[in-house]
């Protein structure tokens, strides 16, 4: 069975201990950095799958760094926070987090979190891509975009448009019913990447990533009904 390999990034040492040793009694792999020079480093001599990130570290925005880690790897995100702000919250998803856990921390149910999120992954990982797609198609048209399902990758002509797995599972299940409105939960449904908890808003988020990425106007909203993909798909 594989171990898994957890990264703990807190500044504070009492609280970077404790998830430490948890979830190296949990049976994880656990690396701990006080700050994100440190976390950079270890990224560079191992490979991470989840992240308990602190978004207040002494030499970094954790919201910032979360963008940058999100950009370039589908590694697993959770911020770790004393704020209690909905907003805050938002930030972190929009910023590319997978989950969001305000301290106090309850241990038991960090570890669900991250148990699940893991879970998820795997089944991203382990899931033949095609299956998402009813009629097996590997290639997706619409404007001038491509959408290769089996490499998870959106090409604009012949610049790929990067995509988080959450977005890609999103705009994917979008191409599969374009022109037909679709409420915020039926799209939770057809994703494995969302949040221990879902919330109908983590919806919006994605949405807003991917008019910033792709033509604003192939996404209409529908005031209390959802969400309309109004491209002619391929």
């Amino acid at each position: 069975m594989k171990q898994w390999h957890i990264a703990v990034i807190e500044d504070d040492a009492i609280t970077r201990d404790r998830l430490t040793s948890y979830f190296k009694q949990e049976g994880y792999q656990v690396s701990a950095a006080e700050n994100a020079v440190q976390l950079k480093e270890i990224m560079v001599l191992q490979r991470i799958d989840l992240i308990l990130l602190d978004i207040n570290l002494p030499d970094e925005n954790g919201l910032l760094l979360t963008r940058q880690l999100r950009e370039r790897s589908d590694i697993g995100i959770i911020l770790v926070t004393g704020r209690t702000d909905s907003v805050d919250r938002i930030v972190g998803l929009e910023m590319g987090a997978d989950d969001y856990v305000t301290k106090p921390i309850e241990l038991r149910e960090l570890s669900v979190r991250v148990k699940n999120l893991l879970w998820r992954m795997a089944l991203v990982e382990q899931a033949e891509i095609n299956s998402l797609t009813p009629d097996n198609d590997k290639v997706v048209r619409f404007e001038q975009y491509v959408l290769d399902i089996p490499k998870r990758q959106l090409w604009d002509n012949d610049q790929q448009v990067k995509l988080t797995r959450s977005e890609f599972e999103l705009l994917l299940a979008f191409t599969r019913y374009p022109q037909q409105v679709l409420n915020r939960e039926r799209l939770l449904s057809m994703m494995t990447h969302r949040n221990h908890s879902p919330d109908e808003r983590t919806i919006d988020v994605l949405v807003r990533r991917l008019r910033n990425k792709l033509h604003a106007d192939l996404f209409t909203a529908i005031h209390g009904e959802g969400y309309l993909f109004v491209a002619d798909v391929e």
